[in-house]
């Protein structure tokens, strides 16, 4: 049986965030992941451990911005033990930032494989959490995901099912091919065309235009050991929570 972790950035814009890990314990969630705005200080971060601990609720996945990974390991990794964090994921290249041809995504891969050697070094893992940039045609025989990939194999892959497909690929094509890099999956929906616009177009998990048994049963084959649902905008985290779980539960009967 998989357990389901929930990203927490799903919820930024509802109550504080205690009631919200309260309302993930009652619907059923034991995982979260978090995310570097809930980082900002030392403060939040003993009111997490806090809530964590009053709800029973584990974060063993994070998202840490490259930026504070180069700039201050040490207080990424400090945050991360005292989270009981297990794999670290920096999650996003700004659009001015982001390389345009082959060579400027393997300096990136490098840059990245830099600053993931203190996590991996502490003996946490580490790696990528893509969008659709990453699947992006720059010319020649790879995508910046592979060329990520190629920079280091201590660089894992939380692959974010749903961004893959927005970036015009079957996810499941992709599952496949880094079957044995894949450390964790983003479990996210996308609405049928014209619909949910005021969700930007995404989809409680099981209510969209995703294929999760297909996808389901390439995670199976694959290395993937986190599975975190996750929403960019919904309107009712409650809701989308509580379904997103329901349906993803049902598929494992």
């Amino acid at each position: 049986m998989r357990e389901f972790s929930y990203q927490l950035y799903s919820s930024r814009n509802f109550g504080p965030l205690p009631d919200t890990l309260a309302m993930l314990a009652e619907a059923g969630y034991s995982m979260v992941e978090g995310y570097g705005a809930l980082f900002a200080d030392d403060d939040s971060v003993d009111m997490i451990r806090e809530a964590l601990d009053t709800t029973g609720l584990r974060m063993p996945t994070a998202h840490f911005g490259i930026d504070m990974l180069t700039g201050t390991p040490d207080r990424a990794l400090a945050v991360a033990r005292k989270l009981g964090v297990e794999a670290v994921f920096a999650p996003y290249l700004a659009a001015e930032d982001r390389p345009s041809d082959a060579a400027g995504w393997a300096a990136f891969g490098k840059r990245l494989a830099e600053a993931g050697k203190p996590v991996v070094d502490a003996g946490l893992r580490f790696g990528w959490h893509n969008h659709d940039f990453e699947f992006q045609d720059i010319g020649g025989d790879d995508l910046p995901i592979d060329l990520i990939a190629q920079a280091s194999p201590d660089i894992m892959l939380e692959l974010d099912l749903a961004w893959v497909a927005v970036g015009g690929h079957d996810p499941v094509d992709w599952i496949g091919k880094y079957s044995d890099r894949i450390l964790s999956a983003h479990i996210k929906d996308i609405a049928p065309k014209g619909e949910n616009a005021d969700e930007d177009g995404w989809a409680d998990v099981g209510h969209g235009t995703m294929d999760w048994p297909a996808i389901f049963s390439a995670l199976d084959r694959s290395s993937a050991a986190y599975f975190v649902i996750e929403h960019d905008n919904p309107s009712d985290d409650r809701r989308f929570a509580t379904r997103s779980l329901a349906t993803v539960n049902a598929l494992q009967e």
